[in-house]
């Protein structure tokens, strides 16, 4: 792992936003195909239960191997640039994940923005996404990683993450 490896915590007010920039070796259908459909969903991220893409549609995601859903809705759908849902934490508070992509030569560049955690959540949650985008290139050609591999690498950035946190 290098330091261009990792995603950016930052306090922003009495909230945490976490930004993860990645220049993923596909074509930028691929890598939207790997964040909008639910086959390659679960390839690196969660089982789809419901996704209705357009504006205002419904996001329902399950970790089964951990039994955690997040019921969110779209809040914004530009394909295949930009997706964002909203994220309702177990605190009752509620963040916003975004994924942004554009065309980078023959790949793609990915932006991925969460917004709107609170200082505690900030570490635990850049850990599991730097964990997750390891996989996305290979959730891109439709190869599952499995969630003990995820765990094993979310456990490796843990402490990266809790270092770099804002206090």
């Amino acid at each position: 792992m290098t330091n261009d490896d990792l995603g950016e915590i930052r306090r922003t007010g009495d909230t945490v936003e976490i930004t993860f920039v990645r220049r993923l070796n596909r074509p930028i259908e691929k890598a939207w195909a790997a964040i909008t459909v639910p086959e390659r969903i679960a390839d690196w991220f969660a089982e789809v239960v419901r996704l209705e893409l357009r504006l205002g549609g419904a996001i329902h995601l399950r970790f089964p191997e951990v039994n955690f859903d997040i019921r969110g809705v779209i809040t914004e759908y530009d394909a295949p640039r930009r997706l964002t849902w909203t994220w309702p934490q177990p605190d009752g508070s509620e963040s916003a994940v975004s994924f942004a992509l554009e065309p980078d030569g023959d790949g793609c560049r990915l932006t991925l923005v969460e917004r709107g955690l609170t200082l505690s959540q900030g570490a635990g949650n850049a850990a599991g996404w730097h964990a997750h985008l390891e996989a996305l290139e290979d959730a891109c050609d439709g190869v599952r990683t499995s969630w003990a591999t995820l765990l094993e690498r979310e456990k490796r950035v843990n402490q990266t993450y809790k270092d770099l946190a804002p206090g």
